[in-house]
């Protein structure tokens, strides 16, 4: 699992014995075969209006509290997002040694690269951190060899970001400041990258001053009652200049077939009633927040069938191999072709001036 890395232009994907073209080939075929369904049934999400109002979701964040002693068994409830982890954070360090690439040379790319602290000097913001996968630890512990290997495996935190975790749920909140407290290396006044946790709401969190170099919000927005509210706020809480990362699942007749009719009813994955249908999100229709944003556009033009330049925003699917358990981000150019029908990731930058 851990064999290979790939780049962010190729795809990343955590490989064993399959590849990346076969990868691509066998979910395609699924994904062939509900689009034409998808085009008969699929519905129109709005989520260019009611910009205002509560997003949490009461019942939603009592599904989660129920679950937080689970958060941290990997082969438990939370399996899925166990294996998928290391996928995102590398997402993230790749996309950014990209943006870096691009505007700062290839040498300071390069420096960068060979640092494991790719966040340093960076506050960044996990929103709806749950048990705090993403901020503390992107490989499961069962994967890795010793303790010390532990502090290698790359997080928002462990790359060097001054990190903060913010959950609605309390209980959420606890476990996750419980498992940090237990490395000192993750201590909130560490001075090579720190993590603390917060018990709010980003509505809550925006009506103070701070702004952050990177928000992510991992498989949450579709949680939250109001989509459109939640994604105005995050942008709010990102810095001009600053990158938006986003997981999610796309509203199809796939996602309909492998979210909760296998993982919650026929595989008891996850627990039943964890995914609405309704709730799933379209690429298309994040990129059309974006485009259509009140204020200045993040998104200023697409292409090939409405998808956006790769300097403002990329859309990458996230492709799950139950034979092998890992989880695979799709090339970039895969998008066009269906590779987002599912599960995908979503990064757009903030204009300099906003």
């Amino acid at each position: 699992m851990l064999a290979r890395l790939r780049s962010p232009v190729k795809g990343i994907g955590l490989k064993r014995n399959c590849s990346h073209t076969d990868d691509l080939v066998w979910y395609l075929m699924l994904s062939k075969a509900f689009r034409h369904v998808g085009r008969l049934t699929r519905t129109v999400r709005s989520i260019q209006t009611d910009a205002t109002g509560s997003t949490v979701n009461a019942a939603e964040i009592a599904h989660f509290s129920r679950l937080s002693s689970l958060w941290w068994d990997e082969n438990g409830e939370f399996a899925l997002l166990h294996r998928m982890n290391p996928v995102r954070a590398q997402y993230i360090r790749e996309k950014l040694l990209e943006v870096a690439r691009e505007e700062q040379g290839e040498d300071a790319a390069r420096e960068m690269e060979q640092r494991r602290d790719v966040l340093r000097g960076m506050n960044v913001l996990d929103v709806g951190c749950g048990g705090g996968l993403l901020s503390e630890v992107a490989f499961p512990a069962s994967w890795l060899a010793n303790d010390a290997l532990k502090h290698a495996a790359q997080s928002l935190a462990r790359m060097g970001a001054r990190t903060l975790g913010i959950d609605a749920s309390e209980s959420n909140i606890r476990i996750a400041s419980m498992h940090a407290s237990r490395d000192p290396l993750l201590s909130p006044s560490s001075t090579t990258g720190s993590l603390s946790y917060l018990t709010t709401s980003a509505e809550e969190l925006l009506k103070g001053s701070e702004k952050f170099d990177v928000v992510c919000s991992m498989e949450v927005i579709e949680h939250v009652d109001n989509p459109a509210a939640f994604l105005t706020t995050c942008a709010e809480l990102v810095k001009p200049g600053g990158h938006l990362f986003l997981s999610t699942i796309a509203r199809t007749p796939l996602a309909y077939l492998l979210t909760i009719v296998a993982a919650e009813y026929l595989l008891r994955k996850v627990s039943v009633g964890t995914h609405t249908y309704s709730k799933f999100i379209n690429p298309s229709e994040l990129v059309s927040f974006f485009q259509n944003r009140a204020q200045r556009p993040w998104i200023t033009r697409t292409y090939n069938g409405g998808l956006p330049a790769r300097t403002e925003a990329e859309v990458r699917g996230l492709v799950y191999k139950p034979w092998s358990g890992d989880w695979v981000l799709m090339p970039r150019y895969a998008t066009q072709w269906g590779a987002a029908e599912c599960n995908y990731m979503f990064w757009v930058r903030k204009p300099l001036e906003d």
